[in-house]
């Protein structure tokens, strides 16, 4: 097992790497404030791992008061099926000690998370992620919240968990198109900030996509540290954590341009990153060599490299003008000087965004 420390003083939490782990309740009673928990998952992963959890936590002496089983899908992250969550949180007569344990990928982690914020204004969050991009991601750092037909999480909160448990088994019953989306934000770790781990994964992408467990384990394990590091030193998204939105500005147009039905979020993520390297690139910041670098690693990785055909620029710019990361009525972008160089910025003029995005249609 691989521990990552997420170095937040008081609140500090471990990240859990490891085999087998939710079999044993992953270390998650020794960390709680009361034996009580609730589980929240959803309708594809609770039936291959709704019954070994809570057997898990029972033999670590963790009673499971009830296990909350919501419909599968971006489009059920809002607010009617929080609303359900609270029901059943109040019908287990769920106290303020009970912990909120989100077994599931990054929509279950965001809205459990968001509900453990919220519920009794604040109980114990363990996250227990099945998904890559939820390993790597979303269950990592402390960001919840559910979406609004205008835009995604565009309701939140910032809300560590406890602990993150991250069972590489669960890797093995993920299907090979969320694997893919798993590895878009990995390789963005690369691109923000560690250009050595990008030229790791030129050179093993293949093997992390045939779940080869030495290079799968490598990738989570140094994802997590990228993510760790940059939370400790930037918590609440004042300066450096901004950075890990590299791609996003551009993804979440695409995934509320669509629906939420038709993209994955790590897929609509490697078409953003690929849109936000040509940006780089026309304002003379990143080289056509390393512009290619990065479509032609995204590409090799069976992600897209260009957006919707059926997304209009009127809709690109519309839903990006709503975004929760523009500030003061500008919408900021992640930009990259060089691999490994990303940096944050609000002054990109429209006309290199229209031909960024327009380059990737």
């Amino acid at each position: 097992m691989r521990t990552v420390t997420v170095a937040l003083g008081e609140r500090e939490y471990p990240v859990r790497i490891g085999s087998q782990l939710i079999g044993q309740g992953g270390g998650i009673a020794e960390i709680l404030p009361a034996p009580r928990a609730v589980i929240v998952t959803n309708e594809t992963v609770g039936p291959l791992y709704g019954e070994a959890l809570p057997a898990g936590l029972a033999g670590a002496g963790v009673e499971v008061l009830g296990v909350v089983q919501l419909p599968d899908g971006e489009e059920h992250k809002d607010l009617t099926t929080l609303a359900r969550v609270y029901d059943e949180l109040l019908g287990a007569r769920a106290d303020r000690k009970t912990a909120m344990v989100a077994l599931g990928g990054g929509v279950i982690g965001d809205l459990a998370g968001f509900a453990a914020a919220t519920y009794q204004r604040g109980v114990p969050l363990v996250q227990v992620p099945t998904t890559l991009l939820a390993q790597v991601d979303a269950a990592v750092g402390g960001k919840t919240g559910v979406n609004h037909p205008q835009g995604k999480n565009l309701i939140g909160a910032f809300y560590q968990p406890r602990a993150v448990i991250a069972d590489t088994d669960t890797l093995d019953t993920l299907p090979d198109r969320e694997l893919r989306a798993g590895l878009a934000e990995v390789i963005k770790y690369g691109l923000i900030r560690d250009p050595d781990f990008f030229e790791y994964l030129e050179g093993t992408a293949e093997s992390v996509l045939a779940r080869d467990r030495e290079a799968l384990g490598q990738a989570i394990h140094r994802s997590c540290q990228n993510k760790a590091d940059v939370v400790a030193a930037d918590e609440r998204e004042a300066d450096q954590r901004a950075l890990l939105n590299l791609g996003h500005t551009f993804a979440h147009a695409i995934e509320t341009g669509t629906g939420y039905t038709t993209w994955l979020h790590g897929e609509a993520v490697a078409a953003g990153m690929v849109m936000a390297a040509e940006a780089s690139h026309r304002l003379g910041l990143l080289c056509g060599d390393d512009r290619e670098r990065i479509r032609t690693l995204i590409g090799r990785c069976d992600l897209p490299v260009t957006g919707p055909p059926e997304l209009s620029m009127g809709d690109y710019l519309r839903i990006m003008g709503v975004d929760k990361k523009a500030d003061a009525g500008r919408v900021r972008y992640v930009l990259m000087a060089g691999i490994g160089g990303a940096f944050v910025t609000g002054d990109v003029p429209e006309e290199v965004i229209r031909e960024a995005i327009e380059a990737c249609r």
